[in-house]
């Protein structure tokens, strides 16, 4: 299927929730992009309007095939691809994302991780090595890795960022609380726990109000 026309960033963040919803149900059968929005709780319009960008497969009346609605998802969001990755800074959360075997459903094959410390380097977790982070730049060079995931103290992760794109990598996964500035060509998608903790507690807190009101 040809994509005539870019998608926001908003219908973007959305396309993986529907295709986590439409695995779960499983089945051969159709289903209607109303009753996917009341499922996850979204506008039906929006959802028609976000599925009609990556699926020719919707009939009046009929719906989608789940299956078919399934793979069209992938094909869009890239998971039918294998791209490898290497994670820069192997402390307890890097470690965790080396660990986990579910990047695979999502096109992601995480191969390497890089850290400054001896005690760390030249073991092994999730059956993926840890280089020293000299080697960062030619291993990426060399292993024509694309993305990578930074997962390194705040002051540490623009320099990091600078030895990835050094070794050609095109895309990086910030986790560091930092604003990482790169050149044109290269994308930087950032993870930034702190604010969504700030959301979280903000509607946490707007919810408690209105059930005990002063």
């Amino acid at each position: 299927m040809e994509y005539s026309q870019p998608v926001s960033v908003n219908t973007l963040q959305r396309l993986p929730v529907y295709l986590n919803y439409l695995k779960s149900i499983g089945g051969e059968g159709n289903i209607s992009s109303t009753e996917i929005a009341k499922a996850l709780g979204l506008n039906d319009v929006q959802v028609r309007k976000d599925l009609s960008a990556v699926s020719s497969g919707g009939r009046p009346k009929i719906g989608y095939n789940v299956q078919g609605l399934i793979a069209d998802l992938k094909e869009f969001l890239g998971y039918n691809a294998v791209n490898a990755a290497v994670i820069v800074g192997c402390g307890n959360l890097g470690r965790a994302l080396m660990s986990y075997r579910g990047f695979s459903e999502y096109g992601l094959k995480i191969v390497a991780g890089f850290d400054i410390s001896p005690e760390l380097t030249g073991k092994e977790v999730g059956g993926k090595p840890i280089y020293p982070l000299s080697s960062l730049t030619e291993y990426c060079r060399t292993e024509g890795i694309r993305i990578g995931v930074v997962t390194t103290p705040a002051q540490e992760a623009q320099s990091v960022c600078g030895l990835l794109i050094q070794g050609g990598v095109k895309a990086v996964w910030n986790f560091a609380p930092a604003h990482l500035t790169v050149g044109e060509g290269v994308l930087v998608q950032n993870e930034n726990m702190a604010c969504s903790l700030a959301l979280l507690s903000k509607h946490l807190n707007e919810m408690l109000s209105q059930k005990n009101p002063e």
